[in-house]
């Protein structure tokens, strides 16, 4: 637990969560009441403070922009089934947060905060939070330059904000995928592990192109032969393979170290599967489904959680699959709600309390 910070919090005079059907949430559209802000200068983290949520005022030759020293995480809180609001494993999205800083060369934020500052922050915005089943409050911590002048360098400024948005389910229904052989979304030695803007920026093309034939998303693959598969456009990708659960490795840096991926991971061995981190082969994934060895597909993130997919494409050979065939991703969700919900015991210190 950290210690508590002193954080000036200034609140709106109306809520405007009355105005919000939270039984009809698409993701990422409605903010809550306010957001927290802080501002990093002279070396330090300064002004950080709860307010009212309101636009930016930034400057046109503001460094981010022209520059793309930008970072972000996704996190969710919950309510249980007595009101009480907790998150889902913030210390770790804090330890990713901080990778991504350093590999943008931009400072890190310190733990008081980031985790005390979100406490404080759904605190005051904790209505906000639904308690349907599949429905959570979204957290979204980002960082930005903040240097107004023009000049490849690092920036000396940086802005630090949470923003809060209620949310429903990510995606409503089972997703096609197509393995990409043309684009390329990272390499050894980038920035494909760090969870900055221009990750995103680059994959909108490929998924454009990839919606145009049918398909929801592409699966990215290496630069050299696209052949070694890596993630998601948003999400880490898992493959049941006979007896066995196969992942791609973080070894090369090349996709994003998963606080959802990491909790699959985590439960699949409670059940007692057969998990392996390592390069996957498009060709052994093909290969698989030809034999019927290739028993499921799907995908895990923070905004989906667990994402069934039932389809995978590469190039013209299409792999299908269907509600029966998503027996163990069926479960390993199953069991993650479980814990948010209290139903089973959370071993692994996961739920941090408000």
């Amino acid at each position: 637990m950290v210690a508590a910070l002193d954080i000036q919090v200034t609140k709106v005079e109306r809520s405007k969560l009355s105005e919000i059907n939270l039984d009809n949430l698409p993701f990422g559209k409605y903010f809550t009441d306010h957001m927290l802000e802080a501002e990093y200068e002279n070396g330090k983290w300064t002004n950080v403070e709860i307010k009212p949520y309101q636009p930016l005022l930034l400057d046109p030759s503001l460094a981010a922009i022209h520059y793309g020293q930008s970072i972000f995480e996704g996190i969710k809180a919950y309510k249980d089934a007595a009101g009480n609001a907790f998150i889902f494993r913030p210390y770790d999205n804090l330890k990713r947060f901080n990778l991504s800083a350093l590999r943008m060369n931009m400072p890190e934020v310190p733990e008081e905060i980031f985790i005390e500052g979100m406490r404080r922050l759904i605190e005051v915005d904790k209505e906000w939070i639904p308690g349907k089943k599949e429905h959570s409050l979204y957290i979204r911590p980002f960082m930005f330059a903040t240097d107004c002048m023009l000049g490849v360098r690092p920036s000396t400024t940086y802005k630090f904000l949470i923003i809060l948005s209620p949310t429903g389910p990510y995606f409503p229904r089972p997703m096609k995928i197509r393995v990409e052989e043309k684009y390329t979304r990272a390499v050894k030695g980038g920035v494909g592990f760090a969870k900055n803007a221009g990750n995103y920026g680059g994959s909108l093309l490929a998924a454009t192109e990839a919606q145009a034939e049918g398909y929801d998303q592409v699966l990215w693959t290496d630069a050299v032969e696209h052949k070694w598969l890596q993630e998601v456009g948003m999400m880490n990708v898992f493959f049941v393979l006979k007896d066995k659960v196969v992942t791609p490795s973080l070894e090369d840096g090349t996709i994003l170290n998963g606080v959802t991926r990491n909790s699959v991971i985590t439960v699949l061995k409670d059940m007692g599967a057969d998990v392996e981190e390592r390069p996957v082969h498009v060709n052994e994934i093909v290969a698989a489904h030809k034999t019927g060895e290739l028993k499921e597909v799907f995908g895990t993130g923070t905004a989906a959680t667990i994402a069934y997919v039932e389809t995978l494409a590469y190039g013209k050979y299409e792999m299908n699959f269907s509600e029966k065939d998503w027996e163990l991703s069926t479960e390993v969700k199953r069991r993650l709600t479980a814990i948010r919900d209290k139903e089973l015991p959370d071993t692994n210190n996961w739920l941090f309390n408000i």
